[in-house]
């Protein structure tokens, strides 16, 4: 299952230092999710302190345990929106397709 997820990072009190070194542990979070194929795409937007991010999960269950309990910065996340995705192809196979009907 596809998800897209907008996180936003909130240092709550941390000094510059803390917070260079916290986005240093979530980077290599972020990316090592990114070779065992957990986060299909990731990007952080400029000039903010948020990441946009497409995961790819088993269940809704599995994105929840990642998010809450898997990154490093989770209890200074504000998470924006999780919305549940699909492939753009697939979509556009259904539409080639009429959804199934019988022309």
């Amino acid at each position: 299952m596809l998800f897209f997820v907008d996180f936003r990072v909130n240092p709550k009190g941390w000094s510059f230092d803390e917070m260079w070194d916290e986005w240093e542990k979530e980077t290599e979070a972020a990316l090592g999710a990114v070779e065992a194929g957990k986060i299909v795409a990731i990007y952080k937007v400029s000039g903010q302190r948020r990441v946009l991010a497409v995961a790819d999960v088993d269940s809704p269950d599995e994105l929840d345990q990642i998010i809450m309990g898997g990154l490093p910065i989770a209890h200074n996340l504000e998470i924006a929106e999780v919305l549940p995705v699909r492939e753009y192809a697939a979509f556009a196979e259904d539409v080639r397709n009429r959804w199934g009907a019988q022309a």
